[in-house]
């Protein structure tokens, strides 16, 4: 049955809220106010090194990405799916709202391939097609009032893949906007697109295809924000119609058709 009229938030978090607990549950507050169909996508990087140096597992990076060898995959198959995960889903569940938290190899909820090996192997990552997202599961948890929320882990093979956030929260939306009427939204601890870095209050209000390349051409994107960027015009270009990149402060007033921040479209 189509659900086209249903919305159904996709909202990824950035570490920076993770990290800072206040910030975190001020956050939380507002994700459990929503009352529409949602999905929470988290990732725990720095929560991942912080332990990692603790038991003794160093953390390598080729081009601001972990490299995910044996050891590593543990580690963060423990932090992601178990510590930070639980710990998200249970102060939902404090604040009445009814969450349930995922791994992509729970109910095969998200499959992936391991990343070929070309100039630099990543190890065990994984990378996602829209077609590897059970949508059956997630329909029918969603229809329960079910709100999910997914660790940076997906699956394949009987390994457990490390699986970039911001691409599983595009994958799910591009997966699920046939089905619902989805704003995927990204939040971290900027206004949104900033067009000046340095300045907190220059965040560019929409940017489309033609704009984007524009600042492209100029070279007035800062790299941080490259890949938020890619990601959602992954899922715009999948058919999401809309995706927002703004601050975590303003989660319920980018759920209204007031957002603040950058909203992005075709």
């Amino acid at each position: 049955m189509s659900k086209k009229m249903e919305k159904l938030f996709i909202v990824k978090i950035g570490g920076n809220v993770l990290d800072n607990e206040q910030a975190l549950k001020s956050f939380l507050n507002d994700f459990a106010f929503i009352k529409e169909n949602k999905i929470l996508v988290h990732g725990g990087g720095k929560i991942a090194t912080k332990i990692g140096e603790q038991l003794g597992i160093k953390s390598n990076y080729v081009n601001g990405r972990r490299i995910t060898d044996e050891a590593t995959k543990d580690l963060v198959t423990m932090v992601y799916g178990g510590l930070v995960n639980k710990q998200l889903v249970a102060k939902l569940q404090s604040l009445g709202c009814n969450a349930l938290g995922l791994t992509g190899a729970d109910g095969n909820a998200i499959r992936a391939t391991k990343r070929s090996v070309n100039e630099i192997d990543y190890g065990f990552v994984g990378d996602i097609a829209p077609n590897h997202v059970n949508l059956s599961l997630i329909q029918s948890l969603l229809d329960q009032n079910v709100s999910l929320v997914f660790a940076p882990l997906t699956h394949s093979g009987g390994n457990v893949l490390n699986t970039n956030a911001d691409t599983i929260a595009s994958v799910l939306a591009t997966a699920l906007c046939k089905y619902y009427d989805v704003r995927l939204l990204f939040c971290f601890e900027k206004n949104g697109v900033l067009a000046d870095i340095n300045n907190e209050n220059s965040a560019i209000q929409r940017i489309n295809k033609e704009t984007y390349n524009e600042l492209l051409a100029n070279g007035s994107l800062a790299d941080g924000i490259l890949p938020k960027l890619e990601n959602a015009f992954a899922a715009i270009n999948e058919g999401v119609k809309e995706v927002l990149i703004g601050h975590a402060n303003d989660l319920i007033k980018n759920t209204t058709d007031h957002t603040i921040g950058t909203l992005i479209t075709k």
